[in-house]
């Protein structure tokens, strides 16, 4: 076994081009219509979707909404055939609304964030006696003097950036009690609140995820008072993948970066660029990702958006503002980013596999473990990230790929059939079926051999040894 990094050095394209087939993974497509467009995305009118707010009309329930993605719901959830009984489901979704992260904030804003409602709790618990809960409130306007050499950014927030906010709290609840009204009070499968061995919450090192469980469990099990989530360890979390893999990193640069397919919507959109830098203050200079992607521009008018704060004004000319049309155009951008990464680069599916590879495998074991009877817990909820929920619709290569917004979720639900004893996936985005590009179609009673086997073909056997070398 040569060391990958080795047979890769000072490549970005020759040794990379066929990585995916010297590891036997099949990359299929987006469909046609599917929002991975650059010309839409550079010429087109409007948003993708809903970035005024949470509320989504019940008429309009499954279309688009970033600030507050489509889910689960009694309304709308299709029963499978009769004669299948309910065995296991897992979750795995993103966090709710919450502020922009700092590092996608200008030196000088023009709005403030108020969390004055609500903030992270940040305290210990002792089995002997009642510890005190203790709240996170940030401070700021303060007479340290490293304060306003690194920015100001949102004069007189009283937020974490990021953190979530109760607007953000609000919708987790409802998407707590919605899932309730599913998986109880439709289905009658969800374990009693008390019986805590036959479920599990899991959240990453990432505050937000557990202030996200916070709501979501007052609307599931409103009256249970505490609960203790699993977490792993950021050196090898598979929820929140940050490990060491460098072949992650080569085969993201290789498709990024300086690569043609990457660098020509940037130039595409230099002139959107230049005028959103005279409204943030951020030159061609400033590093920090600003103007390798759409990202950071994309999170902060959102953020905003989301919240019916207005789009920004330069701080130092107020006449010069990011208008609807750019705020628009942005969108798409960073939505087509979001496609080409994790689905359009011929190397996505292997980016998605060493990425939410470790975390599948443990899906198909919990799977597993509910089909012999061993796996005592029948309903496990995953609280992350979109570098988390991408991977696993990049895995399973979904067929129309967008940036998955603010509680955006997957439902994996494993079925048994009463007359064969056989057994069925059902995979739900948006609450419905998953539409894949993929020989498996739409995931919707999918035999779970077959399910298995697609995840078996499309992730390195040994993860460890993929990511630092190549047979």
């Amino acid at each position: 076994m040569a060391p990958l990094r080795s047979i890769l050095a000072g490549t970005v394209g020759v040794s990379l081009a066929t990585t995916a087939a010297a590891f036997n993974i099949t990359h299929y497509p987006p469909a046609a219509d599917s929002w991975y467009n650059l010309t839409w995305a550079l010429n087109g009118t409007g948003s993708p979707g809903i970035y005024s707010g949470s509320a989504t009309p019940d008429a309009q329930y499954g279309v688009y909404n970033w600030c507050n993605m489509p889910h689960v719901r009694k309304a709308e959830y299709k029963l499978p055939p009769c004669d299948y009984e309910l065995k296991y489901v897992e979750v795995i979704q993103r966090h709710h609304k919450r502020t922009p992260y700092a590092s996608n904030t200008f030196f000088k804003e023009d709005v403030k964030w108020d969390c004055s409602n609500e903030g992270p709790y940040a305290y210990a618990r002792a089995d002997d006696f009642d510890t005190t809960p203790v709240s996170w409130q940030a401070q700021t306007g303060t007479l340290n003097p490293f304060e306003a050499a690194v920015g100001p950014g949102f004069v007189g927030s009283t937020c974490q950036f990021p953190a979530i906010t109760s607007e953000g709290l609000d919708d987790a609840r409802t998407h707590g009690a919605d899932l309730y009204g599913v998986y109880h009070d439709l289905l009658g499968f969800l374990p009693d609140p008390s019986d805590r061995g036959a479920y599990a919450f899991r959240v990453t090192n990432n505050v937000i995820t557990s202030q996200t469980l916070s709501g979501f469990v007052a609307g599931l099990f409103p009256k249970q008072k505490a609960y203790a989530a699993w977490i792993q360890r950021g050196a090898f979390d598979s929820l929140e993948p940050a490990f060491s893999c460098p072949l992650q990193g080569q085969v993201n640069s290789a498709y990024e970066g300086s690569n043609p397919d990457w660098t020509a919507h940037l130039t595409a959109s230099a002139d959107l660029r230049a005028r959103f830098n005279a409204v943030s203050g951020i030159s061609a200079d400033d590093g920090g990702g600003w103007h390798t992607s759409w990202d950071h521009p994309y999170d902060n008018l959102s953020a905003k958006q989301c919240h019916g704060k207005p789009l920004p004004c330069s701080v130092n000319a107020t006449a010069v503002c990011v208008s609807e049309a750019d705020a628009d155009a942005i969108y798409r951008l960073g939505n087509w980013e979001y496609a080409y990464r994790w689905r359009g680069a011929t190397n996505s599916t292997l980016y998605s596999a060493l990425k939410m590879g470790a975390w599948f495998r443990e899906l198909v074991g919990h799977m597993d473990g509910a089909v012999s009877g061993e796996n005592k817990i029948k309903y496990l909820h995953n609280f992350a990230h979109d570098g988390s929920v991408s991977p696993v619709l990049g895995l399973l290569q979904i067929a129309h790929p967008v940036w998955p917004g603010m509680g955006s979720e997957v439902v994996f639900e494993l079925w048994e059939s009463r007359q064969t004893s056989t057994h069925a996936v059902r995979v739900l985005w948006g609450g419905q079926p998953l539409v894949t590009s993929t020989p498996l179609g739409t995931l919707d009673m999918v035999p779970y051999d077959q399910f298995v086997a697609y995840l078996d073909a499309t992730i390195p056997a040994d993860l460890v040894a993929a990511c630092y070398s190549q047979s």
